[in-house]
């Protein structure tokens, strides 16, 4: 009866593990987990009275949070959060529930992609109004370091000891544990406050990139082709699903790879590669938040994934 229901539950859309039961997932190993998939703004988005906000506002859904992945090692019994997002506490409280650890526990470490809201401005209910959390590891860059220490309220953060913060260095690998390493990879986008990483994560298993934000690909000195052949799975910038959605605004002042772009390059990349893509940091105007729209369907029909809050990942 177990090992059915473990069948059962592989088959339920957001538990997907890699070939792996989610009892099997909690009780060994090292397990990702998508915490969120919106652009910053979140969804329904502040001052949105359009069709794709409209209903969310009377009936929210709460599986729409803002940008954030998560990493239980069971074997370590640590917990590892990437962003620190305006919906942190049901983060938190989600990646808690993978693995064996206290639901709500604070985690073993923080890792920051760069200085837009919707990436590090949850740290600042690790403070004395919230949390009061006491020396909460933050991996950052040496200039979003800089804009902690030097920027108030996070300076407060820093000075009353709720988070520490730890250096990366573009390249240099951070190693968490036994066979679990981050590598931060520094990439183009609107640094007016910090510089941008993405993260390569090396598990036991598996190899993710993680790439959130970037301005478009072919602004990057590294070709995403040959990152895309050497890992397992990819999520990467989907704000936009392409120039028509975004009309209302300069599209010149917030440049992103449109999905119609990253489709372009990779339609005719051999299908093994593109089951690697899972889209992720939507805009609350991708048709791609609708798993029924057309843009949905035609790109899974293509052999992509878009990411939903929920998977789960064995590395």
């Amino acid at each position: 009866m177990n090992r059915l229901l473990g069948i059962l539950l592989i088959c339920i859309p957001g538990f997907i593990v890699s070939g792996q039961s989610v009892a099997e997932s909690q009780d060994a190993g090292v397990t990702l987990v998508v915490l969120g998939t919106v652009q910053d703004g979140g969804s329904p988005h502040i001052g949105c009275a359009r069709s794709c906000c409209a209903p969310l506002q009377k009936t929210p859904d709460p599986g729409r949070m803002v940008v954030s992945l998560g990493i239980s090692d069971a074997r370590s019994g640590k917990r590892y959060l990437f962003e620190a997002t305006p919906d942190i506490s049901r983060q938190l409280h989600d990646l808690g529930r993978v693995g064996r650890g206290e639901p709500d526990a604070v985690p073993d470490g923080i890792f920051l992609t760069h200085a837009h809201i919707g990436h590090y401005t949850g740290l600042m209910f690790l403070g004395k109004e919230a949390l009061g959390a006491r020396q909460v590891p933050v991996f950052a860059m040496p200039r979003m370091r800089s804009f902690l220490e030097e920027n108030g309220p996070w300076s407060q953060l820093v000075a009353s000891g709720n988070i520490r913060l730890e250096p990366l260095r573009a390249g240099a690998v951070v190693t968490l544990g036994e066979s679990l390493e981050v590598t931060p990879l520094q990439v183009p986008h609107r640094d007016e406050y910090s510089e941008t990483v993405g993260f390569l994560i090396r598990g036991p298993r598996q190899k993710v990139l993680f790439i959130p934000d970037i301005d478009k690909w072919e602004r990057w000195e590294t070709p995403i082709e040959r990152l895309l052949s050497e890992v397992d799975v990819a999520f990467v910038d989907a704000t936009f699903y392409d120039a028509a959605e975004i009309g209302y605004r300069d599209i010149s002042q917030i440049p992103h790879p449109f999905v119609s772009e990253s489709r372009g390059r990779w339609d005719n990349l051999p299908a093994a590669m593109r089951r690697k893509v899972h889209f992720i940091h939507l805009n609350h105007t991708n048709p791609l938040l609708d798993p029924d729209s057309a843009a949905s369907q035609s790109t899974r029909a293509a052999g992509y994934r878009i990411a939903r809050r929920g998977q789960k990942f064995r590395l």
